[in-house]
C-alpha cells in the first residue's frame, strides 16, 4: 500500500504513515471512538453551546409557529446531549445508568424548552420519545453485533 497523504482513514480506524510504511498491527492502530471522558466533555460542550444558542435565539424561535416546532426540536438536542453526558458520567464513576438518567435529562430539557414557549415543551417532549425510540433500537442492534462477535470466538 502506498499513501501519499500522513493519515489514511479507513474503517474507522487511523493509520499512521511513516517511512517504514503503513502501521496497520493491532496496537498501532488509532480508533476513533472516544472514550467515556472524552465523550463526557463533548456531549458537555455541545450542551452549553446549544442551550445559549437556544437562549439568544429564544425571539425568533417563538415567532412562528414552525419555528416553534423547531425551538421543540434543538431542546431534544439538549435532551440527547445531556443523556450523553450523564450516561458517560456514571460509567465513570461505575454506576449502574437507568431511567433515572432519562427522566433527569428530560426534565432539564423541558425547562429549557420552557424558556421559549409552551408549544415547545410539547414538541420537544415528543422530539425526546423518538430520540429515546431510535436510540434504544441502536442500541439493541450494536449489543446483538458485540454478543455475536464474542460468541464466535
Amino acid at each position: 500500500m502506498d499513501f501519499k497523504s500522513p493519515f489514511f482513514v479507513g474503517h474507522w480506524n487511523i493509520y499512521l504513515v511513516s517511512r517504514e510504511g503503513v502501521s496497520e498491527g493491532f496496537n498501532n492502530r488509532l480508533n476513533l471512538m472516544t472514550g467515556p471522558g472524552s465523550s463526557m466533555l463533548y456531549s458537555f460542550l455541545l450542551f452549553a453551546v446549544i442551550l445559549s444558542l437556544q437562549e439568544m435565539y429564544r425571539g425568533k424561535l417563538a415567532s412562528t409557529e414552525l419555528f416553534t416546532i423547531f425551538g421543540g426540536f434543538v431542546s431534544s438536542l439538549l435532551f440527547l446531549v445531556l443523556l450523553t453526558f450523564i450516561g458517560n458520567f456514571q460509567e465513570t464513576c461505575d454506576m449502574k445508568t437507568g431511567w433515572g438518567a432519562v427522566l433527569l435529562a428530560e426534565a432539564i430539557a423541558l425547562i429549557a424548552a420552557s424558556t421559549v414557549h409552551r408549544v415547545c415543551i410539547t414538541t420537544c417532549f415528543l422530539f425526546s420519545v423518538g430520540l429515546l425510540y431510535e436510540i434504544n433500537k441502536i442500541s439493541g442492534v450494536m449489543l446483538s453485533k458485540s454478543e455475536g462477535r464474542m460468541k464466535r470466538h
